[in-house]
């Protein structure tokens, strides 16, 4: 892909997808109210992706903005529906028709916590994940660790 030139806060820069995915690597995904980009199967504050990515001050740029430099590099951004406050029994489907394990298949081995078919949180540790939901004051439906598997999923023996 190719590397997308912005001008951000009066200053130039030239940004790419494998910058913003290697950036990105080490950073938990904050929590987001309406808008966001996926990033590495992580649904990340689009202003959080441009502000690590260019060293910027988040009131130095809009969502505006970062959503339009993220979607010219190739990466999926989209809004939260607030259409339903909760999932209904059985609703294991999100709005863009994806199941919930098409939902969890990018977190295979992590620590999750979900709030709905949203993944709030992913990491390598419950403690990570629990230390998340407390420093951003958010709270979970479930918190689980996905399998790393479809045979560890379903729990049948190898043959």
């Amino acid at each position: 892909m190719i590397p997308v030139h912005a001008i951000i806060a009066h200053r130039p820069f030239t940004i790419s997808r494998s910058d913003v995915e290697r950036r990105l690597r080490n950073f938990l995904p904050e929590p987001f109210d309406d808008h966001f980009v996926v990033v590495g199967g992580r649904r990340y504050p689009p202003k959080q992706v441009i502000a690590i990515v260019t060293g910027l001050d988040r009131a130095d740029f809009n969502t505006h903005q970062a959503r339009q430099i993220l979607r010219r590099l190739g990466f999926t951004v989209g809004r939260r529906s607030h259409a339903t406050g909760f999932r209904a029994a059985g609703a294991d489907r999100d709005p863009s028709g994806a199941t919930e394990a098409e939902l969890l298949r990018p977190f295979m081995g992590q620590w999750v916590a979900q709030r709905g078919l949203d993944v709030l949180v992913a990491a390598t540790t419950p403690e990570a994940v629990v230390e998340w939901l407390e420093r951003h004051n958010q709270q979970a439906d479930a918190m689980f660790r996905v399998p790393t598997s479809e045979a560890d999923a379903s729990g049948i023996a190898p043959a």
